[in-house]
């Protein structure tokens, strides 16, 4: 981070800290209005570590037998960040056994020792909303047998963050940051006695960020498909919340409900995980299932892209493709240059991926997991599609000289579903435009495609030719293909075929036409709850660009022997915390 972005960043940390200080002397809550139902549900394995001195938050492990989690040096701020957001709770109260009880309780009350006058690093509004719902939440989890001093000093602390999250959610970024602040604030004024005037304010403001966060095709500006979900989770807490305490909701937050949740659905595989695109996980387990069953929405966008992604589905199979320009400025400090990647999943197992983010691994893995090359998709002499620019005044670095045009065609196949889309991102440098074609056969057993790079204009045509005339042979590119770590992947028939083993007993095979060269290479699979990334294999096939069109296809498709529906009720792994 520059000089300059950290002043800028200071202001509002400073302020946070004086208002933090100064909102303690809030006359404290009577008790709560009626009991809370709890609404987050967390991980019973990730709870038993917990309770093992296994500390892992943002991709980091800390072990410590002692068990004293506020003793913990954190080894990044975002591992920190996590500590004080209180979610690890959730996982807590998935076990809710006695000795876990007493664990969250002594966590609890020596946080209020510690940060409860306003000290410390937690005191931000996004953390403090994070922080309030979850002490909300489990609240007959946390105050089971404790004494009077002690559920004392809880509504004390609860009051203190409700205030501070009154005077203090503006200063919270746009996006995920003020939303939680927001939904943090209703769901403590609803709650606690005395407080119930600080909820109308927030849902007029709740209203507002609805509005203008939140697109008309319910996407946000980040295309982040596991922010979108975390979003739309806390907009239907509030809502239900609002709905119990018999208050009347805005128009802007049932539309905006309305809106995302045909989005998410276009962006949930058939193993009920999110696509993974532009910083974004698959999800917490159960959380975008339980989170679109709640809000009672049962159907996708009929047609078009959804958030800027296409979606292709039949029989067993979906196929989610970045089908729109890269996220831009402040939106695209964690988004990814992956214009025309796909991911590809067979019933409940993924198979054609992207390697993820990488932030939770360092930054070196995170410019490597936002680069083009780490994606399903085609990259020109192992560039990116788009850049990497220099940090801005938000801190992280921005995509820059991204695709601006990336025209889509979805139509009806001779049998099945045809996507059709192109982007100009390497126009610039080498004068070509990459066309992709993706056909899914009706029943999901098949996808036939085809990478296209064409120079379409004359002033085109000049620079591509000016490339080649700078190259030895040719201008080398690569169509990769990320494979899931469960997928087993082995060379067939002299080089013009992979068969693809998954897990469930299905058995693919990747073929193409041979006019590029295929080769199984390493390859990882980042993912946050990982102590490091997981190692994996690609597909990759070769070409040399030499003239103004170049093509190739290929094909996946399922082995004849493999029937149309396996019982697969291994779940290896999903849970696993590292």
């Amino acid at each position: 981070m520059t000089e300059t972005s950290t002043r800028a960043a200071s202001g509002p940390r400073f302020l946070d800290r004086v208002y933090a200080r100064t909102t303690a002397r809030t006359r404290p809550p009577g008790g709560f209005v009626s009991q809370p139902e709890p609404r987050s549900v967390g991980s019973f394995a990730k709870g038993r570590q917990l309770l093992a001195g296994n500390f892992m938050f943002a991709g980091y492990l800390v072990e410590d037998q002692g068990g004293d989690i506020w003793s913990l040096t954190p080894p990044a701020p975002a591992f920190e960040a996590e500590l004080h957001g209180f979610g690890w709770l959730d996982d807590l109260a998935a076990v809710a056994d006695g000795p876990t009880r007493d664990k969250a309780q002594a966590w609890l009350w020596d946080w209020i020792a510690r940060y409860g006058d306003g000290s410390g690093p937690g005191w931000t509004p996004d953390l403090t909303g994070r922080r309030v719902i979850r002490w909300i939440n489990h609240a007959y989890f946390l105050l089971r047998g404790q004494e009077k001093p002690e559920q004392d000093a809880y509504f004390k602390a609860l009051g203190h963050q409700t205030q501070f999250l009154h005077r203090r959610w503006k200063s919270a970024r746009p996006g995920l940051p003020r939303f939680e602040a927001l939904c943090g604030l209703i769901y403590a004024g609803l709650s606690l006695n005395g407080f119930s005037d600080r909820v109308g304010p927030a849902q007029k403001a709740l209203e507002r960020e609805c509005a203008t966060e939140i697109d008309p095709q319910g996407g946000i500006a980040t295309r982040n498909p596991e922010e979108l979900l975390e979003v739309f989770t806390l907009l239907t807490w509030a809502e239900a919340a609002l709905t119990d305490s018999a208050r009347p909701l805005a128009d802007a937050h049932l539309a905006a409900i309305g809106r995302v949740a045909p989005t998410l659905r276009t962006l949930r595989h058939a193993d009920g995980s999110l696509a993974r695109f532009h910083g974004g996980g698959r999800g917490i387990e159960g959380r975008l299932d339980h989170a679109l069953a709640s809000s009672g929405i049962k159907h996708r966008h009929p047609a078009g892209l959804s958030m800027g992604f296409a979606r292709l589905s039949a029989g067993r199979t979906s196929v989610i493709v970045d089908a729109a320009v890269p996220p831009k400025g402040a939106a695209s400090t964690a988004a990814h240059a992956s214009t025309l990647a796909f991911e590809l999943t067979s019933g409940r197992r993924a198979m054609i991926v992207n390697c993820g983010s990488g932030a939770s691994f360092g930054p070196d893995w995170q410019r490597a997991g936002r680069a083009t090359p780490s994606h399903s998709t085609l990259s020109l002499q192992g560039q990116s599609s788009a850049r990497l620019g220099k940090p801005g005044r938000t801190g992280g670095e921005p995509l820059v000289d991204g695709p601006k045009n990336v025209p889509v065609r979805m139509t009806q196949a001779a049998d099945g579903l045809r996507f059709q889309a192109g982007h100009d991102g390497y126009v610039k440098s080498h004068g070509l435009t990459h066309a992709r074609t993706l056909e899914l056969t009706a029943d999901g057993r098949g996808m036939a495609g085809e990478d296209l790079l064409i120079a379409v204009e004359d002033a085109h045509k000049r620079r591509f030719d000016s490339a080649l005339d700078a190259s030895l042979q040719g201008i080398p590119f690569q169509i990769r293909f990320h494979l899931h770590p469960e997928v087993e992947a082995q060379l067939d028939l002299g080089g013009l075929a992979v068969s693809l083993a998954l897990k469930s007993g299905e058995l693919w095979v990747f073929r193409h036409d041979g006019s590029g060269e295929l080769r199984l290479e390493p390859s990882v699979f980042l993912e946050k709850n990982r102590l490091k990334p997981r190692a994996t294999t690609q597909i990759v096939l070769s070409a040399l660009a030499v003239e103004h069109a170049t093509r190739l296809r290929w094909s996946l498709s399922k082995a004849q022997d493999t029937p149309i529906s396996i019982r697969d009720l291994n779940r290896d792994g999903l849970d696993e915390a590292f």
